[in-house]
Parts: structure tokens; C-alpha cells; sequence
């Protein structure tokens, strides 16, 4: 398996929605590639922090800038 078919399986790999082979073709990868490892465990961490964090109140401004730039992403023609 090449790095970028392992990297574009990480979060079907993570969530643990691949079929066995797989799967186990993945965890070869990553015991074997020290880079592609790197970003799994790095990804873990990431979620793992983003599941313990505290939502956070964005200033109104910073909302309102988002909410429009989401707009004209979805409704490019309005």
C-alpha cells in the first residue's frame, strides 16, 4: 500500500469502517511507515482534544462574517 491510499483511509480507519483485509493492511502500513504513523497518532490527538473541548462563543462580528462566506459557498449565484 502506498502512503497516499493509506492517508486518504485514515478516517475510515479511525472510525473503524473498513472490512478486516483492510484493515489489517492499513495497521501493517502503519507499523512499517513512520510518517504515515506520525499522522495517525496525530489525528487521535487532534480528535481526542476536539471531543474534550468546550464550545466557544465567536464574537459577533467574526459570526457574521462566517455566516456570510458559508452563504455565497452555497448559493454561489445569489
Amino acid at each position: 500500500m502506498k502512503c497516499r491510499e493509506a492517508i486518504q483511509e485514515i478516517s475510515n480507519f479511525l472510525d473503524g469502517d473498513l472490512d478486516g483485509g483492510l484493515r489489517k493492511e492499513l495497521e501493517r502500513h502503519f507499523a512499517e511507515c513512520d510518517e504515515c504513523n506520525l499522522v495517525v497518532v496525530q489525528t487521535r490527538k487532534m480528535i481526542e482534544i476536539f471531543i474534550q473541548a468546550e464550545p466557544v462563543d465567536l464574537p459577533l462580528e467574526v459570526r457574521s462574517r462566517l455566516h456570510g462566506t458559508l452563504r455565497k459557498r452555497l448559493n454561489p449565484s445569489a
